[in-house]
């Protein structure tokens, strides 16, 4: 762990200095404002494709999907802008932004008189995470440096997921005893004010970051481009690792964002009500939450690659669980949470480490929201191809397109990626 001391930038009352013991209070606080984060976007994870064919009579499966499709698009590339924003603006700024941003969410999910107002509430939801989480997760890597990367981000994703898992638990059984709407959608409103009381007392954390700078083992190249054009190149296909890191997360949340919509659809189609569906639609993102915990401290001792690939075949193998078993669907549908969760939290961590290993700290920034551009557009990819694929050849064929693409995706990544651990530069 670096302890170096290095000046502040005027948002600090002492010096700087990298590690989580160090940083405990502001990481802590860091973890709470991202369990509030997850608790919005898990506002939607049970009731809102329900909300969409039953309460306002939608039938084919695009249109019911398109509030996934609009809050893909904007989280994606708010998380891209995220990163070209904090040369310009301090995290903490970016922050507060994104809770004010957010503020409208909750209501307008409990009282949307139309569709349209839905899918308008999540182009504020996309704008409002794609801003909170991505400053969550680099302000805590900014806080503990380069040797507990894998332990920050896991706690940080852990901690949202969860929280997204917990959430969606909460409506189903809160939508079985009140409705769909507006009880279920109004616990948001505690999300929102925590989150935003909370970034207002968080510090910030560019002194950190000049710190890393300060002692890092490997000098920026002369002329090496760090803006977000050359980054986002970089990232996208010119660096090998940082390919497979993108095309991984794309995939990964292609699954998340077919899940989102499909599940309560295919397990309510098979009899299930909306207490069992909230049961499933929780446990997938509350195991992906709690298991990034150990998987990422395990990042960083056996390396990122390992947990990425096989991972990716384990979410795999959880939707053929789904197919296979779908004639007891309550089993059918705890036996694939449970693997997309493991799964997913063996991926999560994994990759988002990877990226940091592979950046440097001058266009860190810009490559994580590059990453998280690719990783979140896949919400966006998953609801329409979910919706063509079942509008045209029904829900099952949404399913088995999922496996086969996430098992292609984890062989690529075991061709693609490379180890380069911090300790090595």
């Amino acid at each position: 762990m670096n302890n170096a001391t290095a000046p502040t930038a005027g948002t600090q009352s002492r010096p700087a200095q990298l590690g989580l013991r160090e940083n405990w209070l502001q990481f802590t606080l860091l973890v709470i404002v991202n369990i509030c984060v997850g608790g919005l976007v898990g506002l939607e994870r049970t009731t809102v494709p329900l909300i969409g064919s039953e309460t306002f009579g939608l039938t084919s499966d695009l249109a019911v999907f398109s509030f996934i499709i609009a809050f893909g698009l904007t989280k994606a590339l708010t998380n891209l802008a995220a990163g070209a924003l904090t040369a310009r603006f301090r995290r903490k700024q970016l922050l507060v932004a994104g809770w004010l941003i957010g503020v409208p969410v909750p209501l307008a999910l409990a009282y949307a008189p139309s569709w349209g107002w839905i899918v308008a509430a999540n182009v504020l939801l996309g704008l409002n995470q794609g801003l909170t989480w991505s400053m969550t997760v680099n302000m805590k890597i900014d806080l503990v440096g380069p040797t507990r990367r894998g332990l920050a981000t896991g706690l940080n994703e852990a901690a949202g997921y969860t929280a997204v898992g917990v959430t969606a638990l909460l409506t189903g059984y809160l939508a079985t005893s009140y409705g769909l709407r507006p009880i279920p959608e109004l616990i948001g409103v505690v999300f929102v004010v925590g989150g935003l009381a909370l970034s207002l007392v968080v510090r910030d954390t560019a002194a950190h970051v000049a710190l890393e700078l300060a002692h890092h083992a490997k000098p920026l190249p002369a002329g090496e481009d760090t803006g977000l054009k050359a980054t986002f190149a970089r990232t996208s296909w010119r660096n090998r690792s940082l390919r497979g890191s993108s095309q991984a997360g794309l995939v990964n949340n292609l699954n998340d964002g077919l899940t989102w919509g499909v599940f309560p659809l295919l397990f309510t189609d098979h009899g299930l009500g909306l207490a069992a569906v909230g049961l499933i639609k929780g446990l997938y993102p509350i195991l992906w939450g709690l298991g990034q915990i150990p998987t990422g401290h395990l990042a960083d001792r056996i390396g990122r690659k390992p947990l990425i690939v096989y991972g990716m075949l384990v979410q795999a193998a959880g939707f053929v669980l789904a197919l296979t078993l779908l004639d007891r669907p309550l089993l059918a549908g705890v036996l694939s949470a449970v693997a997309l969760g493991l799964g997913t939290a063996m991926v999560y961590p994994a990759l988002i480490a990877s990226v940091s290993d592979h950046a440097h700290p001058a266009w860190r920034a810009n490559a994580l929201g590059t990453y998280r551009f690719w990783r979140d557009i896949g919400y966006a990819v998953g609801a329409l191809v979910a919706g063509i694929l079942a509008d045209a050849f029904g829900l099952n064929a949404t399913v088995i397109a999922a496996a086969a693409l996430t098992a292609a995706s984890g062989l690529l990544a075991a061709r693609w990626i490379t180890e380069q651990r911090p300790d090595t530069r």
